[in-house]
């Protein structure tokens, strides 16, 4: 029996938006993904402001406790990585950053029109697989 992934959706704004989204979710120029999220029981979260209360709570609660606590600081402490995060978004549905591939394809179908008209930069599919993910270079181990 082979393992079923799940899976997570995100997108990219340019910078100009990302900036207008992450200081004001309820801006007007996200209404449009806000519709099509709250019609999937959605929200988006960005990359880089996850990353840094992951950061935060470490700091917080002890860092031994979160084993990607090295790895993550030093992607938001360099510049073009916290450059490139703050404009990605995490789609989480019903809280769950992961879900099934038959959400994340119903929930990608419905964000290619933002993407085909341009209110999204790019889209993209990722899966739970570790065969398809970065893994915690030696160094931050």
């Amino acid at each position: 029996m082979s393992e079923e992934w799940q899976y997570q959706i995100r997108f990219k704004l340019d910078e100009k938006r990302s900036q207008m989204v992450r200081s004001d979710p309820g801006n007007p120029v996200f209404k449009p993904i806000a519709d099509i999220l709250a019609k999937h029981n959605a929200v988006a979260r960005s990359q880089y402001d996850a990353f840094a209360e992951y950061v935060s709570e470490a700091e917080k609660e002890g860092v031994e406790h979160y084993p990607l606590y090295k790895w993550t600081k030093a992607t938001i402490e360099d510049p073009a990585k916290r450059a490139k995060h703050s404009t990605s978004f995490a789609v989480l549905v019903d809280d769950a950053p992961v879900y099934s591939k038959a959400t994340a394809d119903a929930l990608e179908a419905d964000m290619r029109l933002l993407a085909d008209r341009g209110v999204i930069a790019s889209l993209s599919k990722h899966d739970t697989n570790p065969a398809n993910n970065p893994q915690v270079p030696p160094q931050f181990r």
